[in-house]
């Protein structure tokens, strides 16, 4: 199996735009928002322990997650619980993601709580997407449609960029154009291959 590096960084950082990059230069990207989304699919195992905790979001056999997210996004504690239900789902379906990389490829994990999550133990290296916060919340505010103090809410709910910048094995910088973004992406990329080989 080949490097395991683990992607994160705030909402509205930049990280998508990053993990094109990576794949652009050949790593293979486990996206755990798109796992996170299978492992709530209708008849799920994850949906039915979702629906033993919050019947009344699971409407016609599939998940109202935006519906969940009012709910769980303005209550930690529930937050936290969400999280243990789904977390295991997501790190199964990630390890057989991971098992589909060629031996040779760097696999990037996308994971916005990749530190919280304690997700960190299953990677070798991690790095961390970093922007300031107005362009973060002007990106998220267009992208979504919603308003600043829903993207604000949510940016608590997530870890202090600077500490993620402490913990991180790699930092790239968000504030320029995307070229300066793709540029320092590939510079992490060279860096994670040296490592890989």
């Amino acid at each position: 199996m080949g490097l395991q590096a683990g992607l994160t960084g705030g909402i509205g950082a930049g990280k998508s735009e990053v993990a094109r990059t990576f794949a652009e230069l050949g790593a293979y990207i486990i996206d755990t928002d798109e796992l996170a989304r299978e492992a709530v699919a209708p008849q799920s195992d994850g949906l039915l322990a979702i629906a033993h905790v919050w019947p009344q979001f699971v409407r016609g056999g599939a998940l109202d997650r935006a519906a969940l997210a009012e709910v769980v996004f303005s209550d930690p504690q529930a937050l936290n619980r969400l999280n243990e239900i789904v977390h295991p789902f997501v790190r199964r379906l990630a390890k057989e993601r991971e098992a589909r990389a060629k031996p040779d490829q760097i696999a990037i994990h996308v994971v916005p709580l990749l530190f919280e999550s304690g997700y960190i133990d299953m990677v070798d290296k991690s790095v961390v997407v970093i922007a300031p916060a107005e362009q973060r919340i002007t990106r998220v505010v267009e992208r979504d449609h919603t308003d600043a103090a829903h993207v604000l809410a949510r940016m608590k709910t997530q870890i202090d960029p600077e500490e993620a910048r402490a913990r991180a094995d790699y930092v790239i910088d968000n504030d320029g154009d995307v070229a300066h973004l793709r540029e320092r992406t590939r510079a992490v990329y060279d860096a994670l291959t040296g490592i890989a080989h």
